[in-house]
């Protein structure tokens, strides 16, 4: 996989999403949540330049998206997080290190955490600047 470089995909625009991955983890303070996996929703965000990728018609000129989507289903199935701006952070951590990207951008939302709402979250952009400061235990 060529891995576009990180000036071209910024200034190219392009972008790849994933929306609406629904997942099932350990997530929440409560007692009972750190029992009884809850769904998570993920939406991620990535750059790449799409030019080469569009004239050769090859996965290999792009960034595959289902090996993103696989490695954050790995991921967010195995972890176990109080809180969904941790799962947030370090699925963006993962994404940043394990492709080589930029930035990222992700949204965790937490379906029928409040009465009365359909779903609480947060969304947040990481950069290589945070992968770089991150302790060693939180990528």
């Amino acid at each position: 996989m060529t891995t576009p470089s990180l000036q071209t995909a910024t200034l190219a625009g392009d972008r790849i999403f994933l929306r609406g991955l629904t997942l099932e983890c350990i997530i929440g303070f409560i007692d009972w949540e750190r029992r009884v996996k809850q769904s998570v929703v993920i939406d991620l965000e990535i750059p790449v330049d799409c030019t080469t990728a569009a004239r050769t018609d090859e996965v290999a000129d792009t960034v595959d998206y289902k090996a993103v989507a696989k490695r954050v289903i790995a991921f967010v199935e195995a972890s176990e997080f109080k809180l969904v701006e941790t799962l947030a952070h370090r699925t963006a951590l993962l994404v940043l290190a394990e492709f080589s990207l930029p930035w990222v951008r992700i949204s965790v939302n937490k379906p029928g955490a409040i009465r009365g709402s359909r779903d609480v979250g947060v969304m947040l952009e990481r950069t290589r600047a945070d992968l770089d400061t991150a302790a060693p235990g939180q990528r």
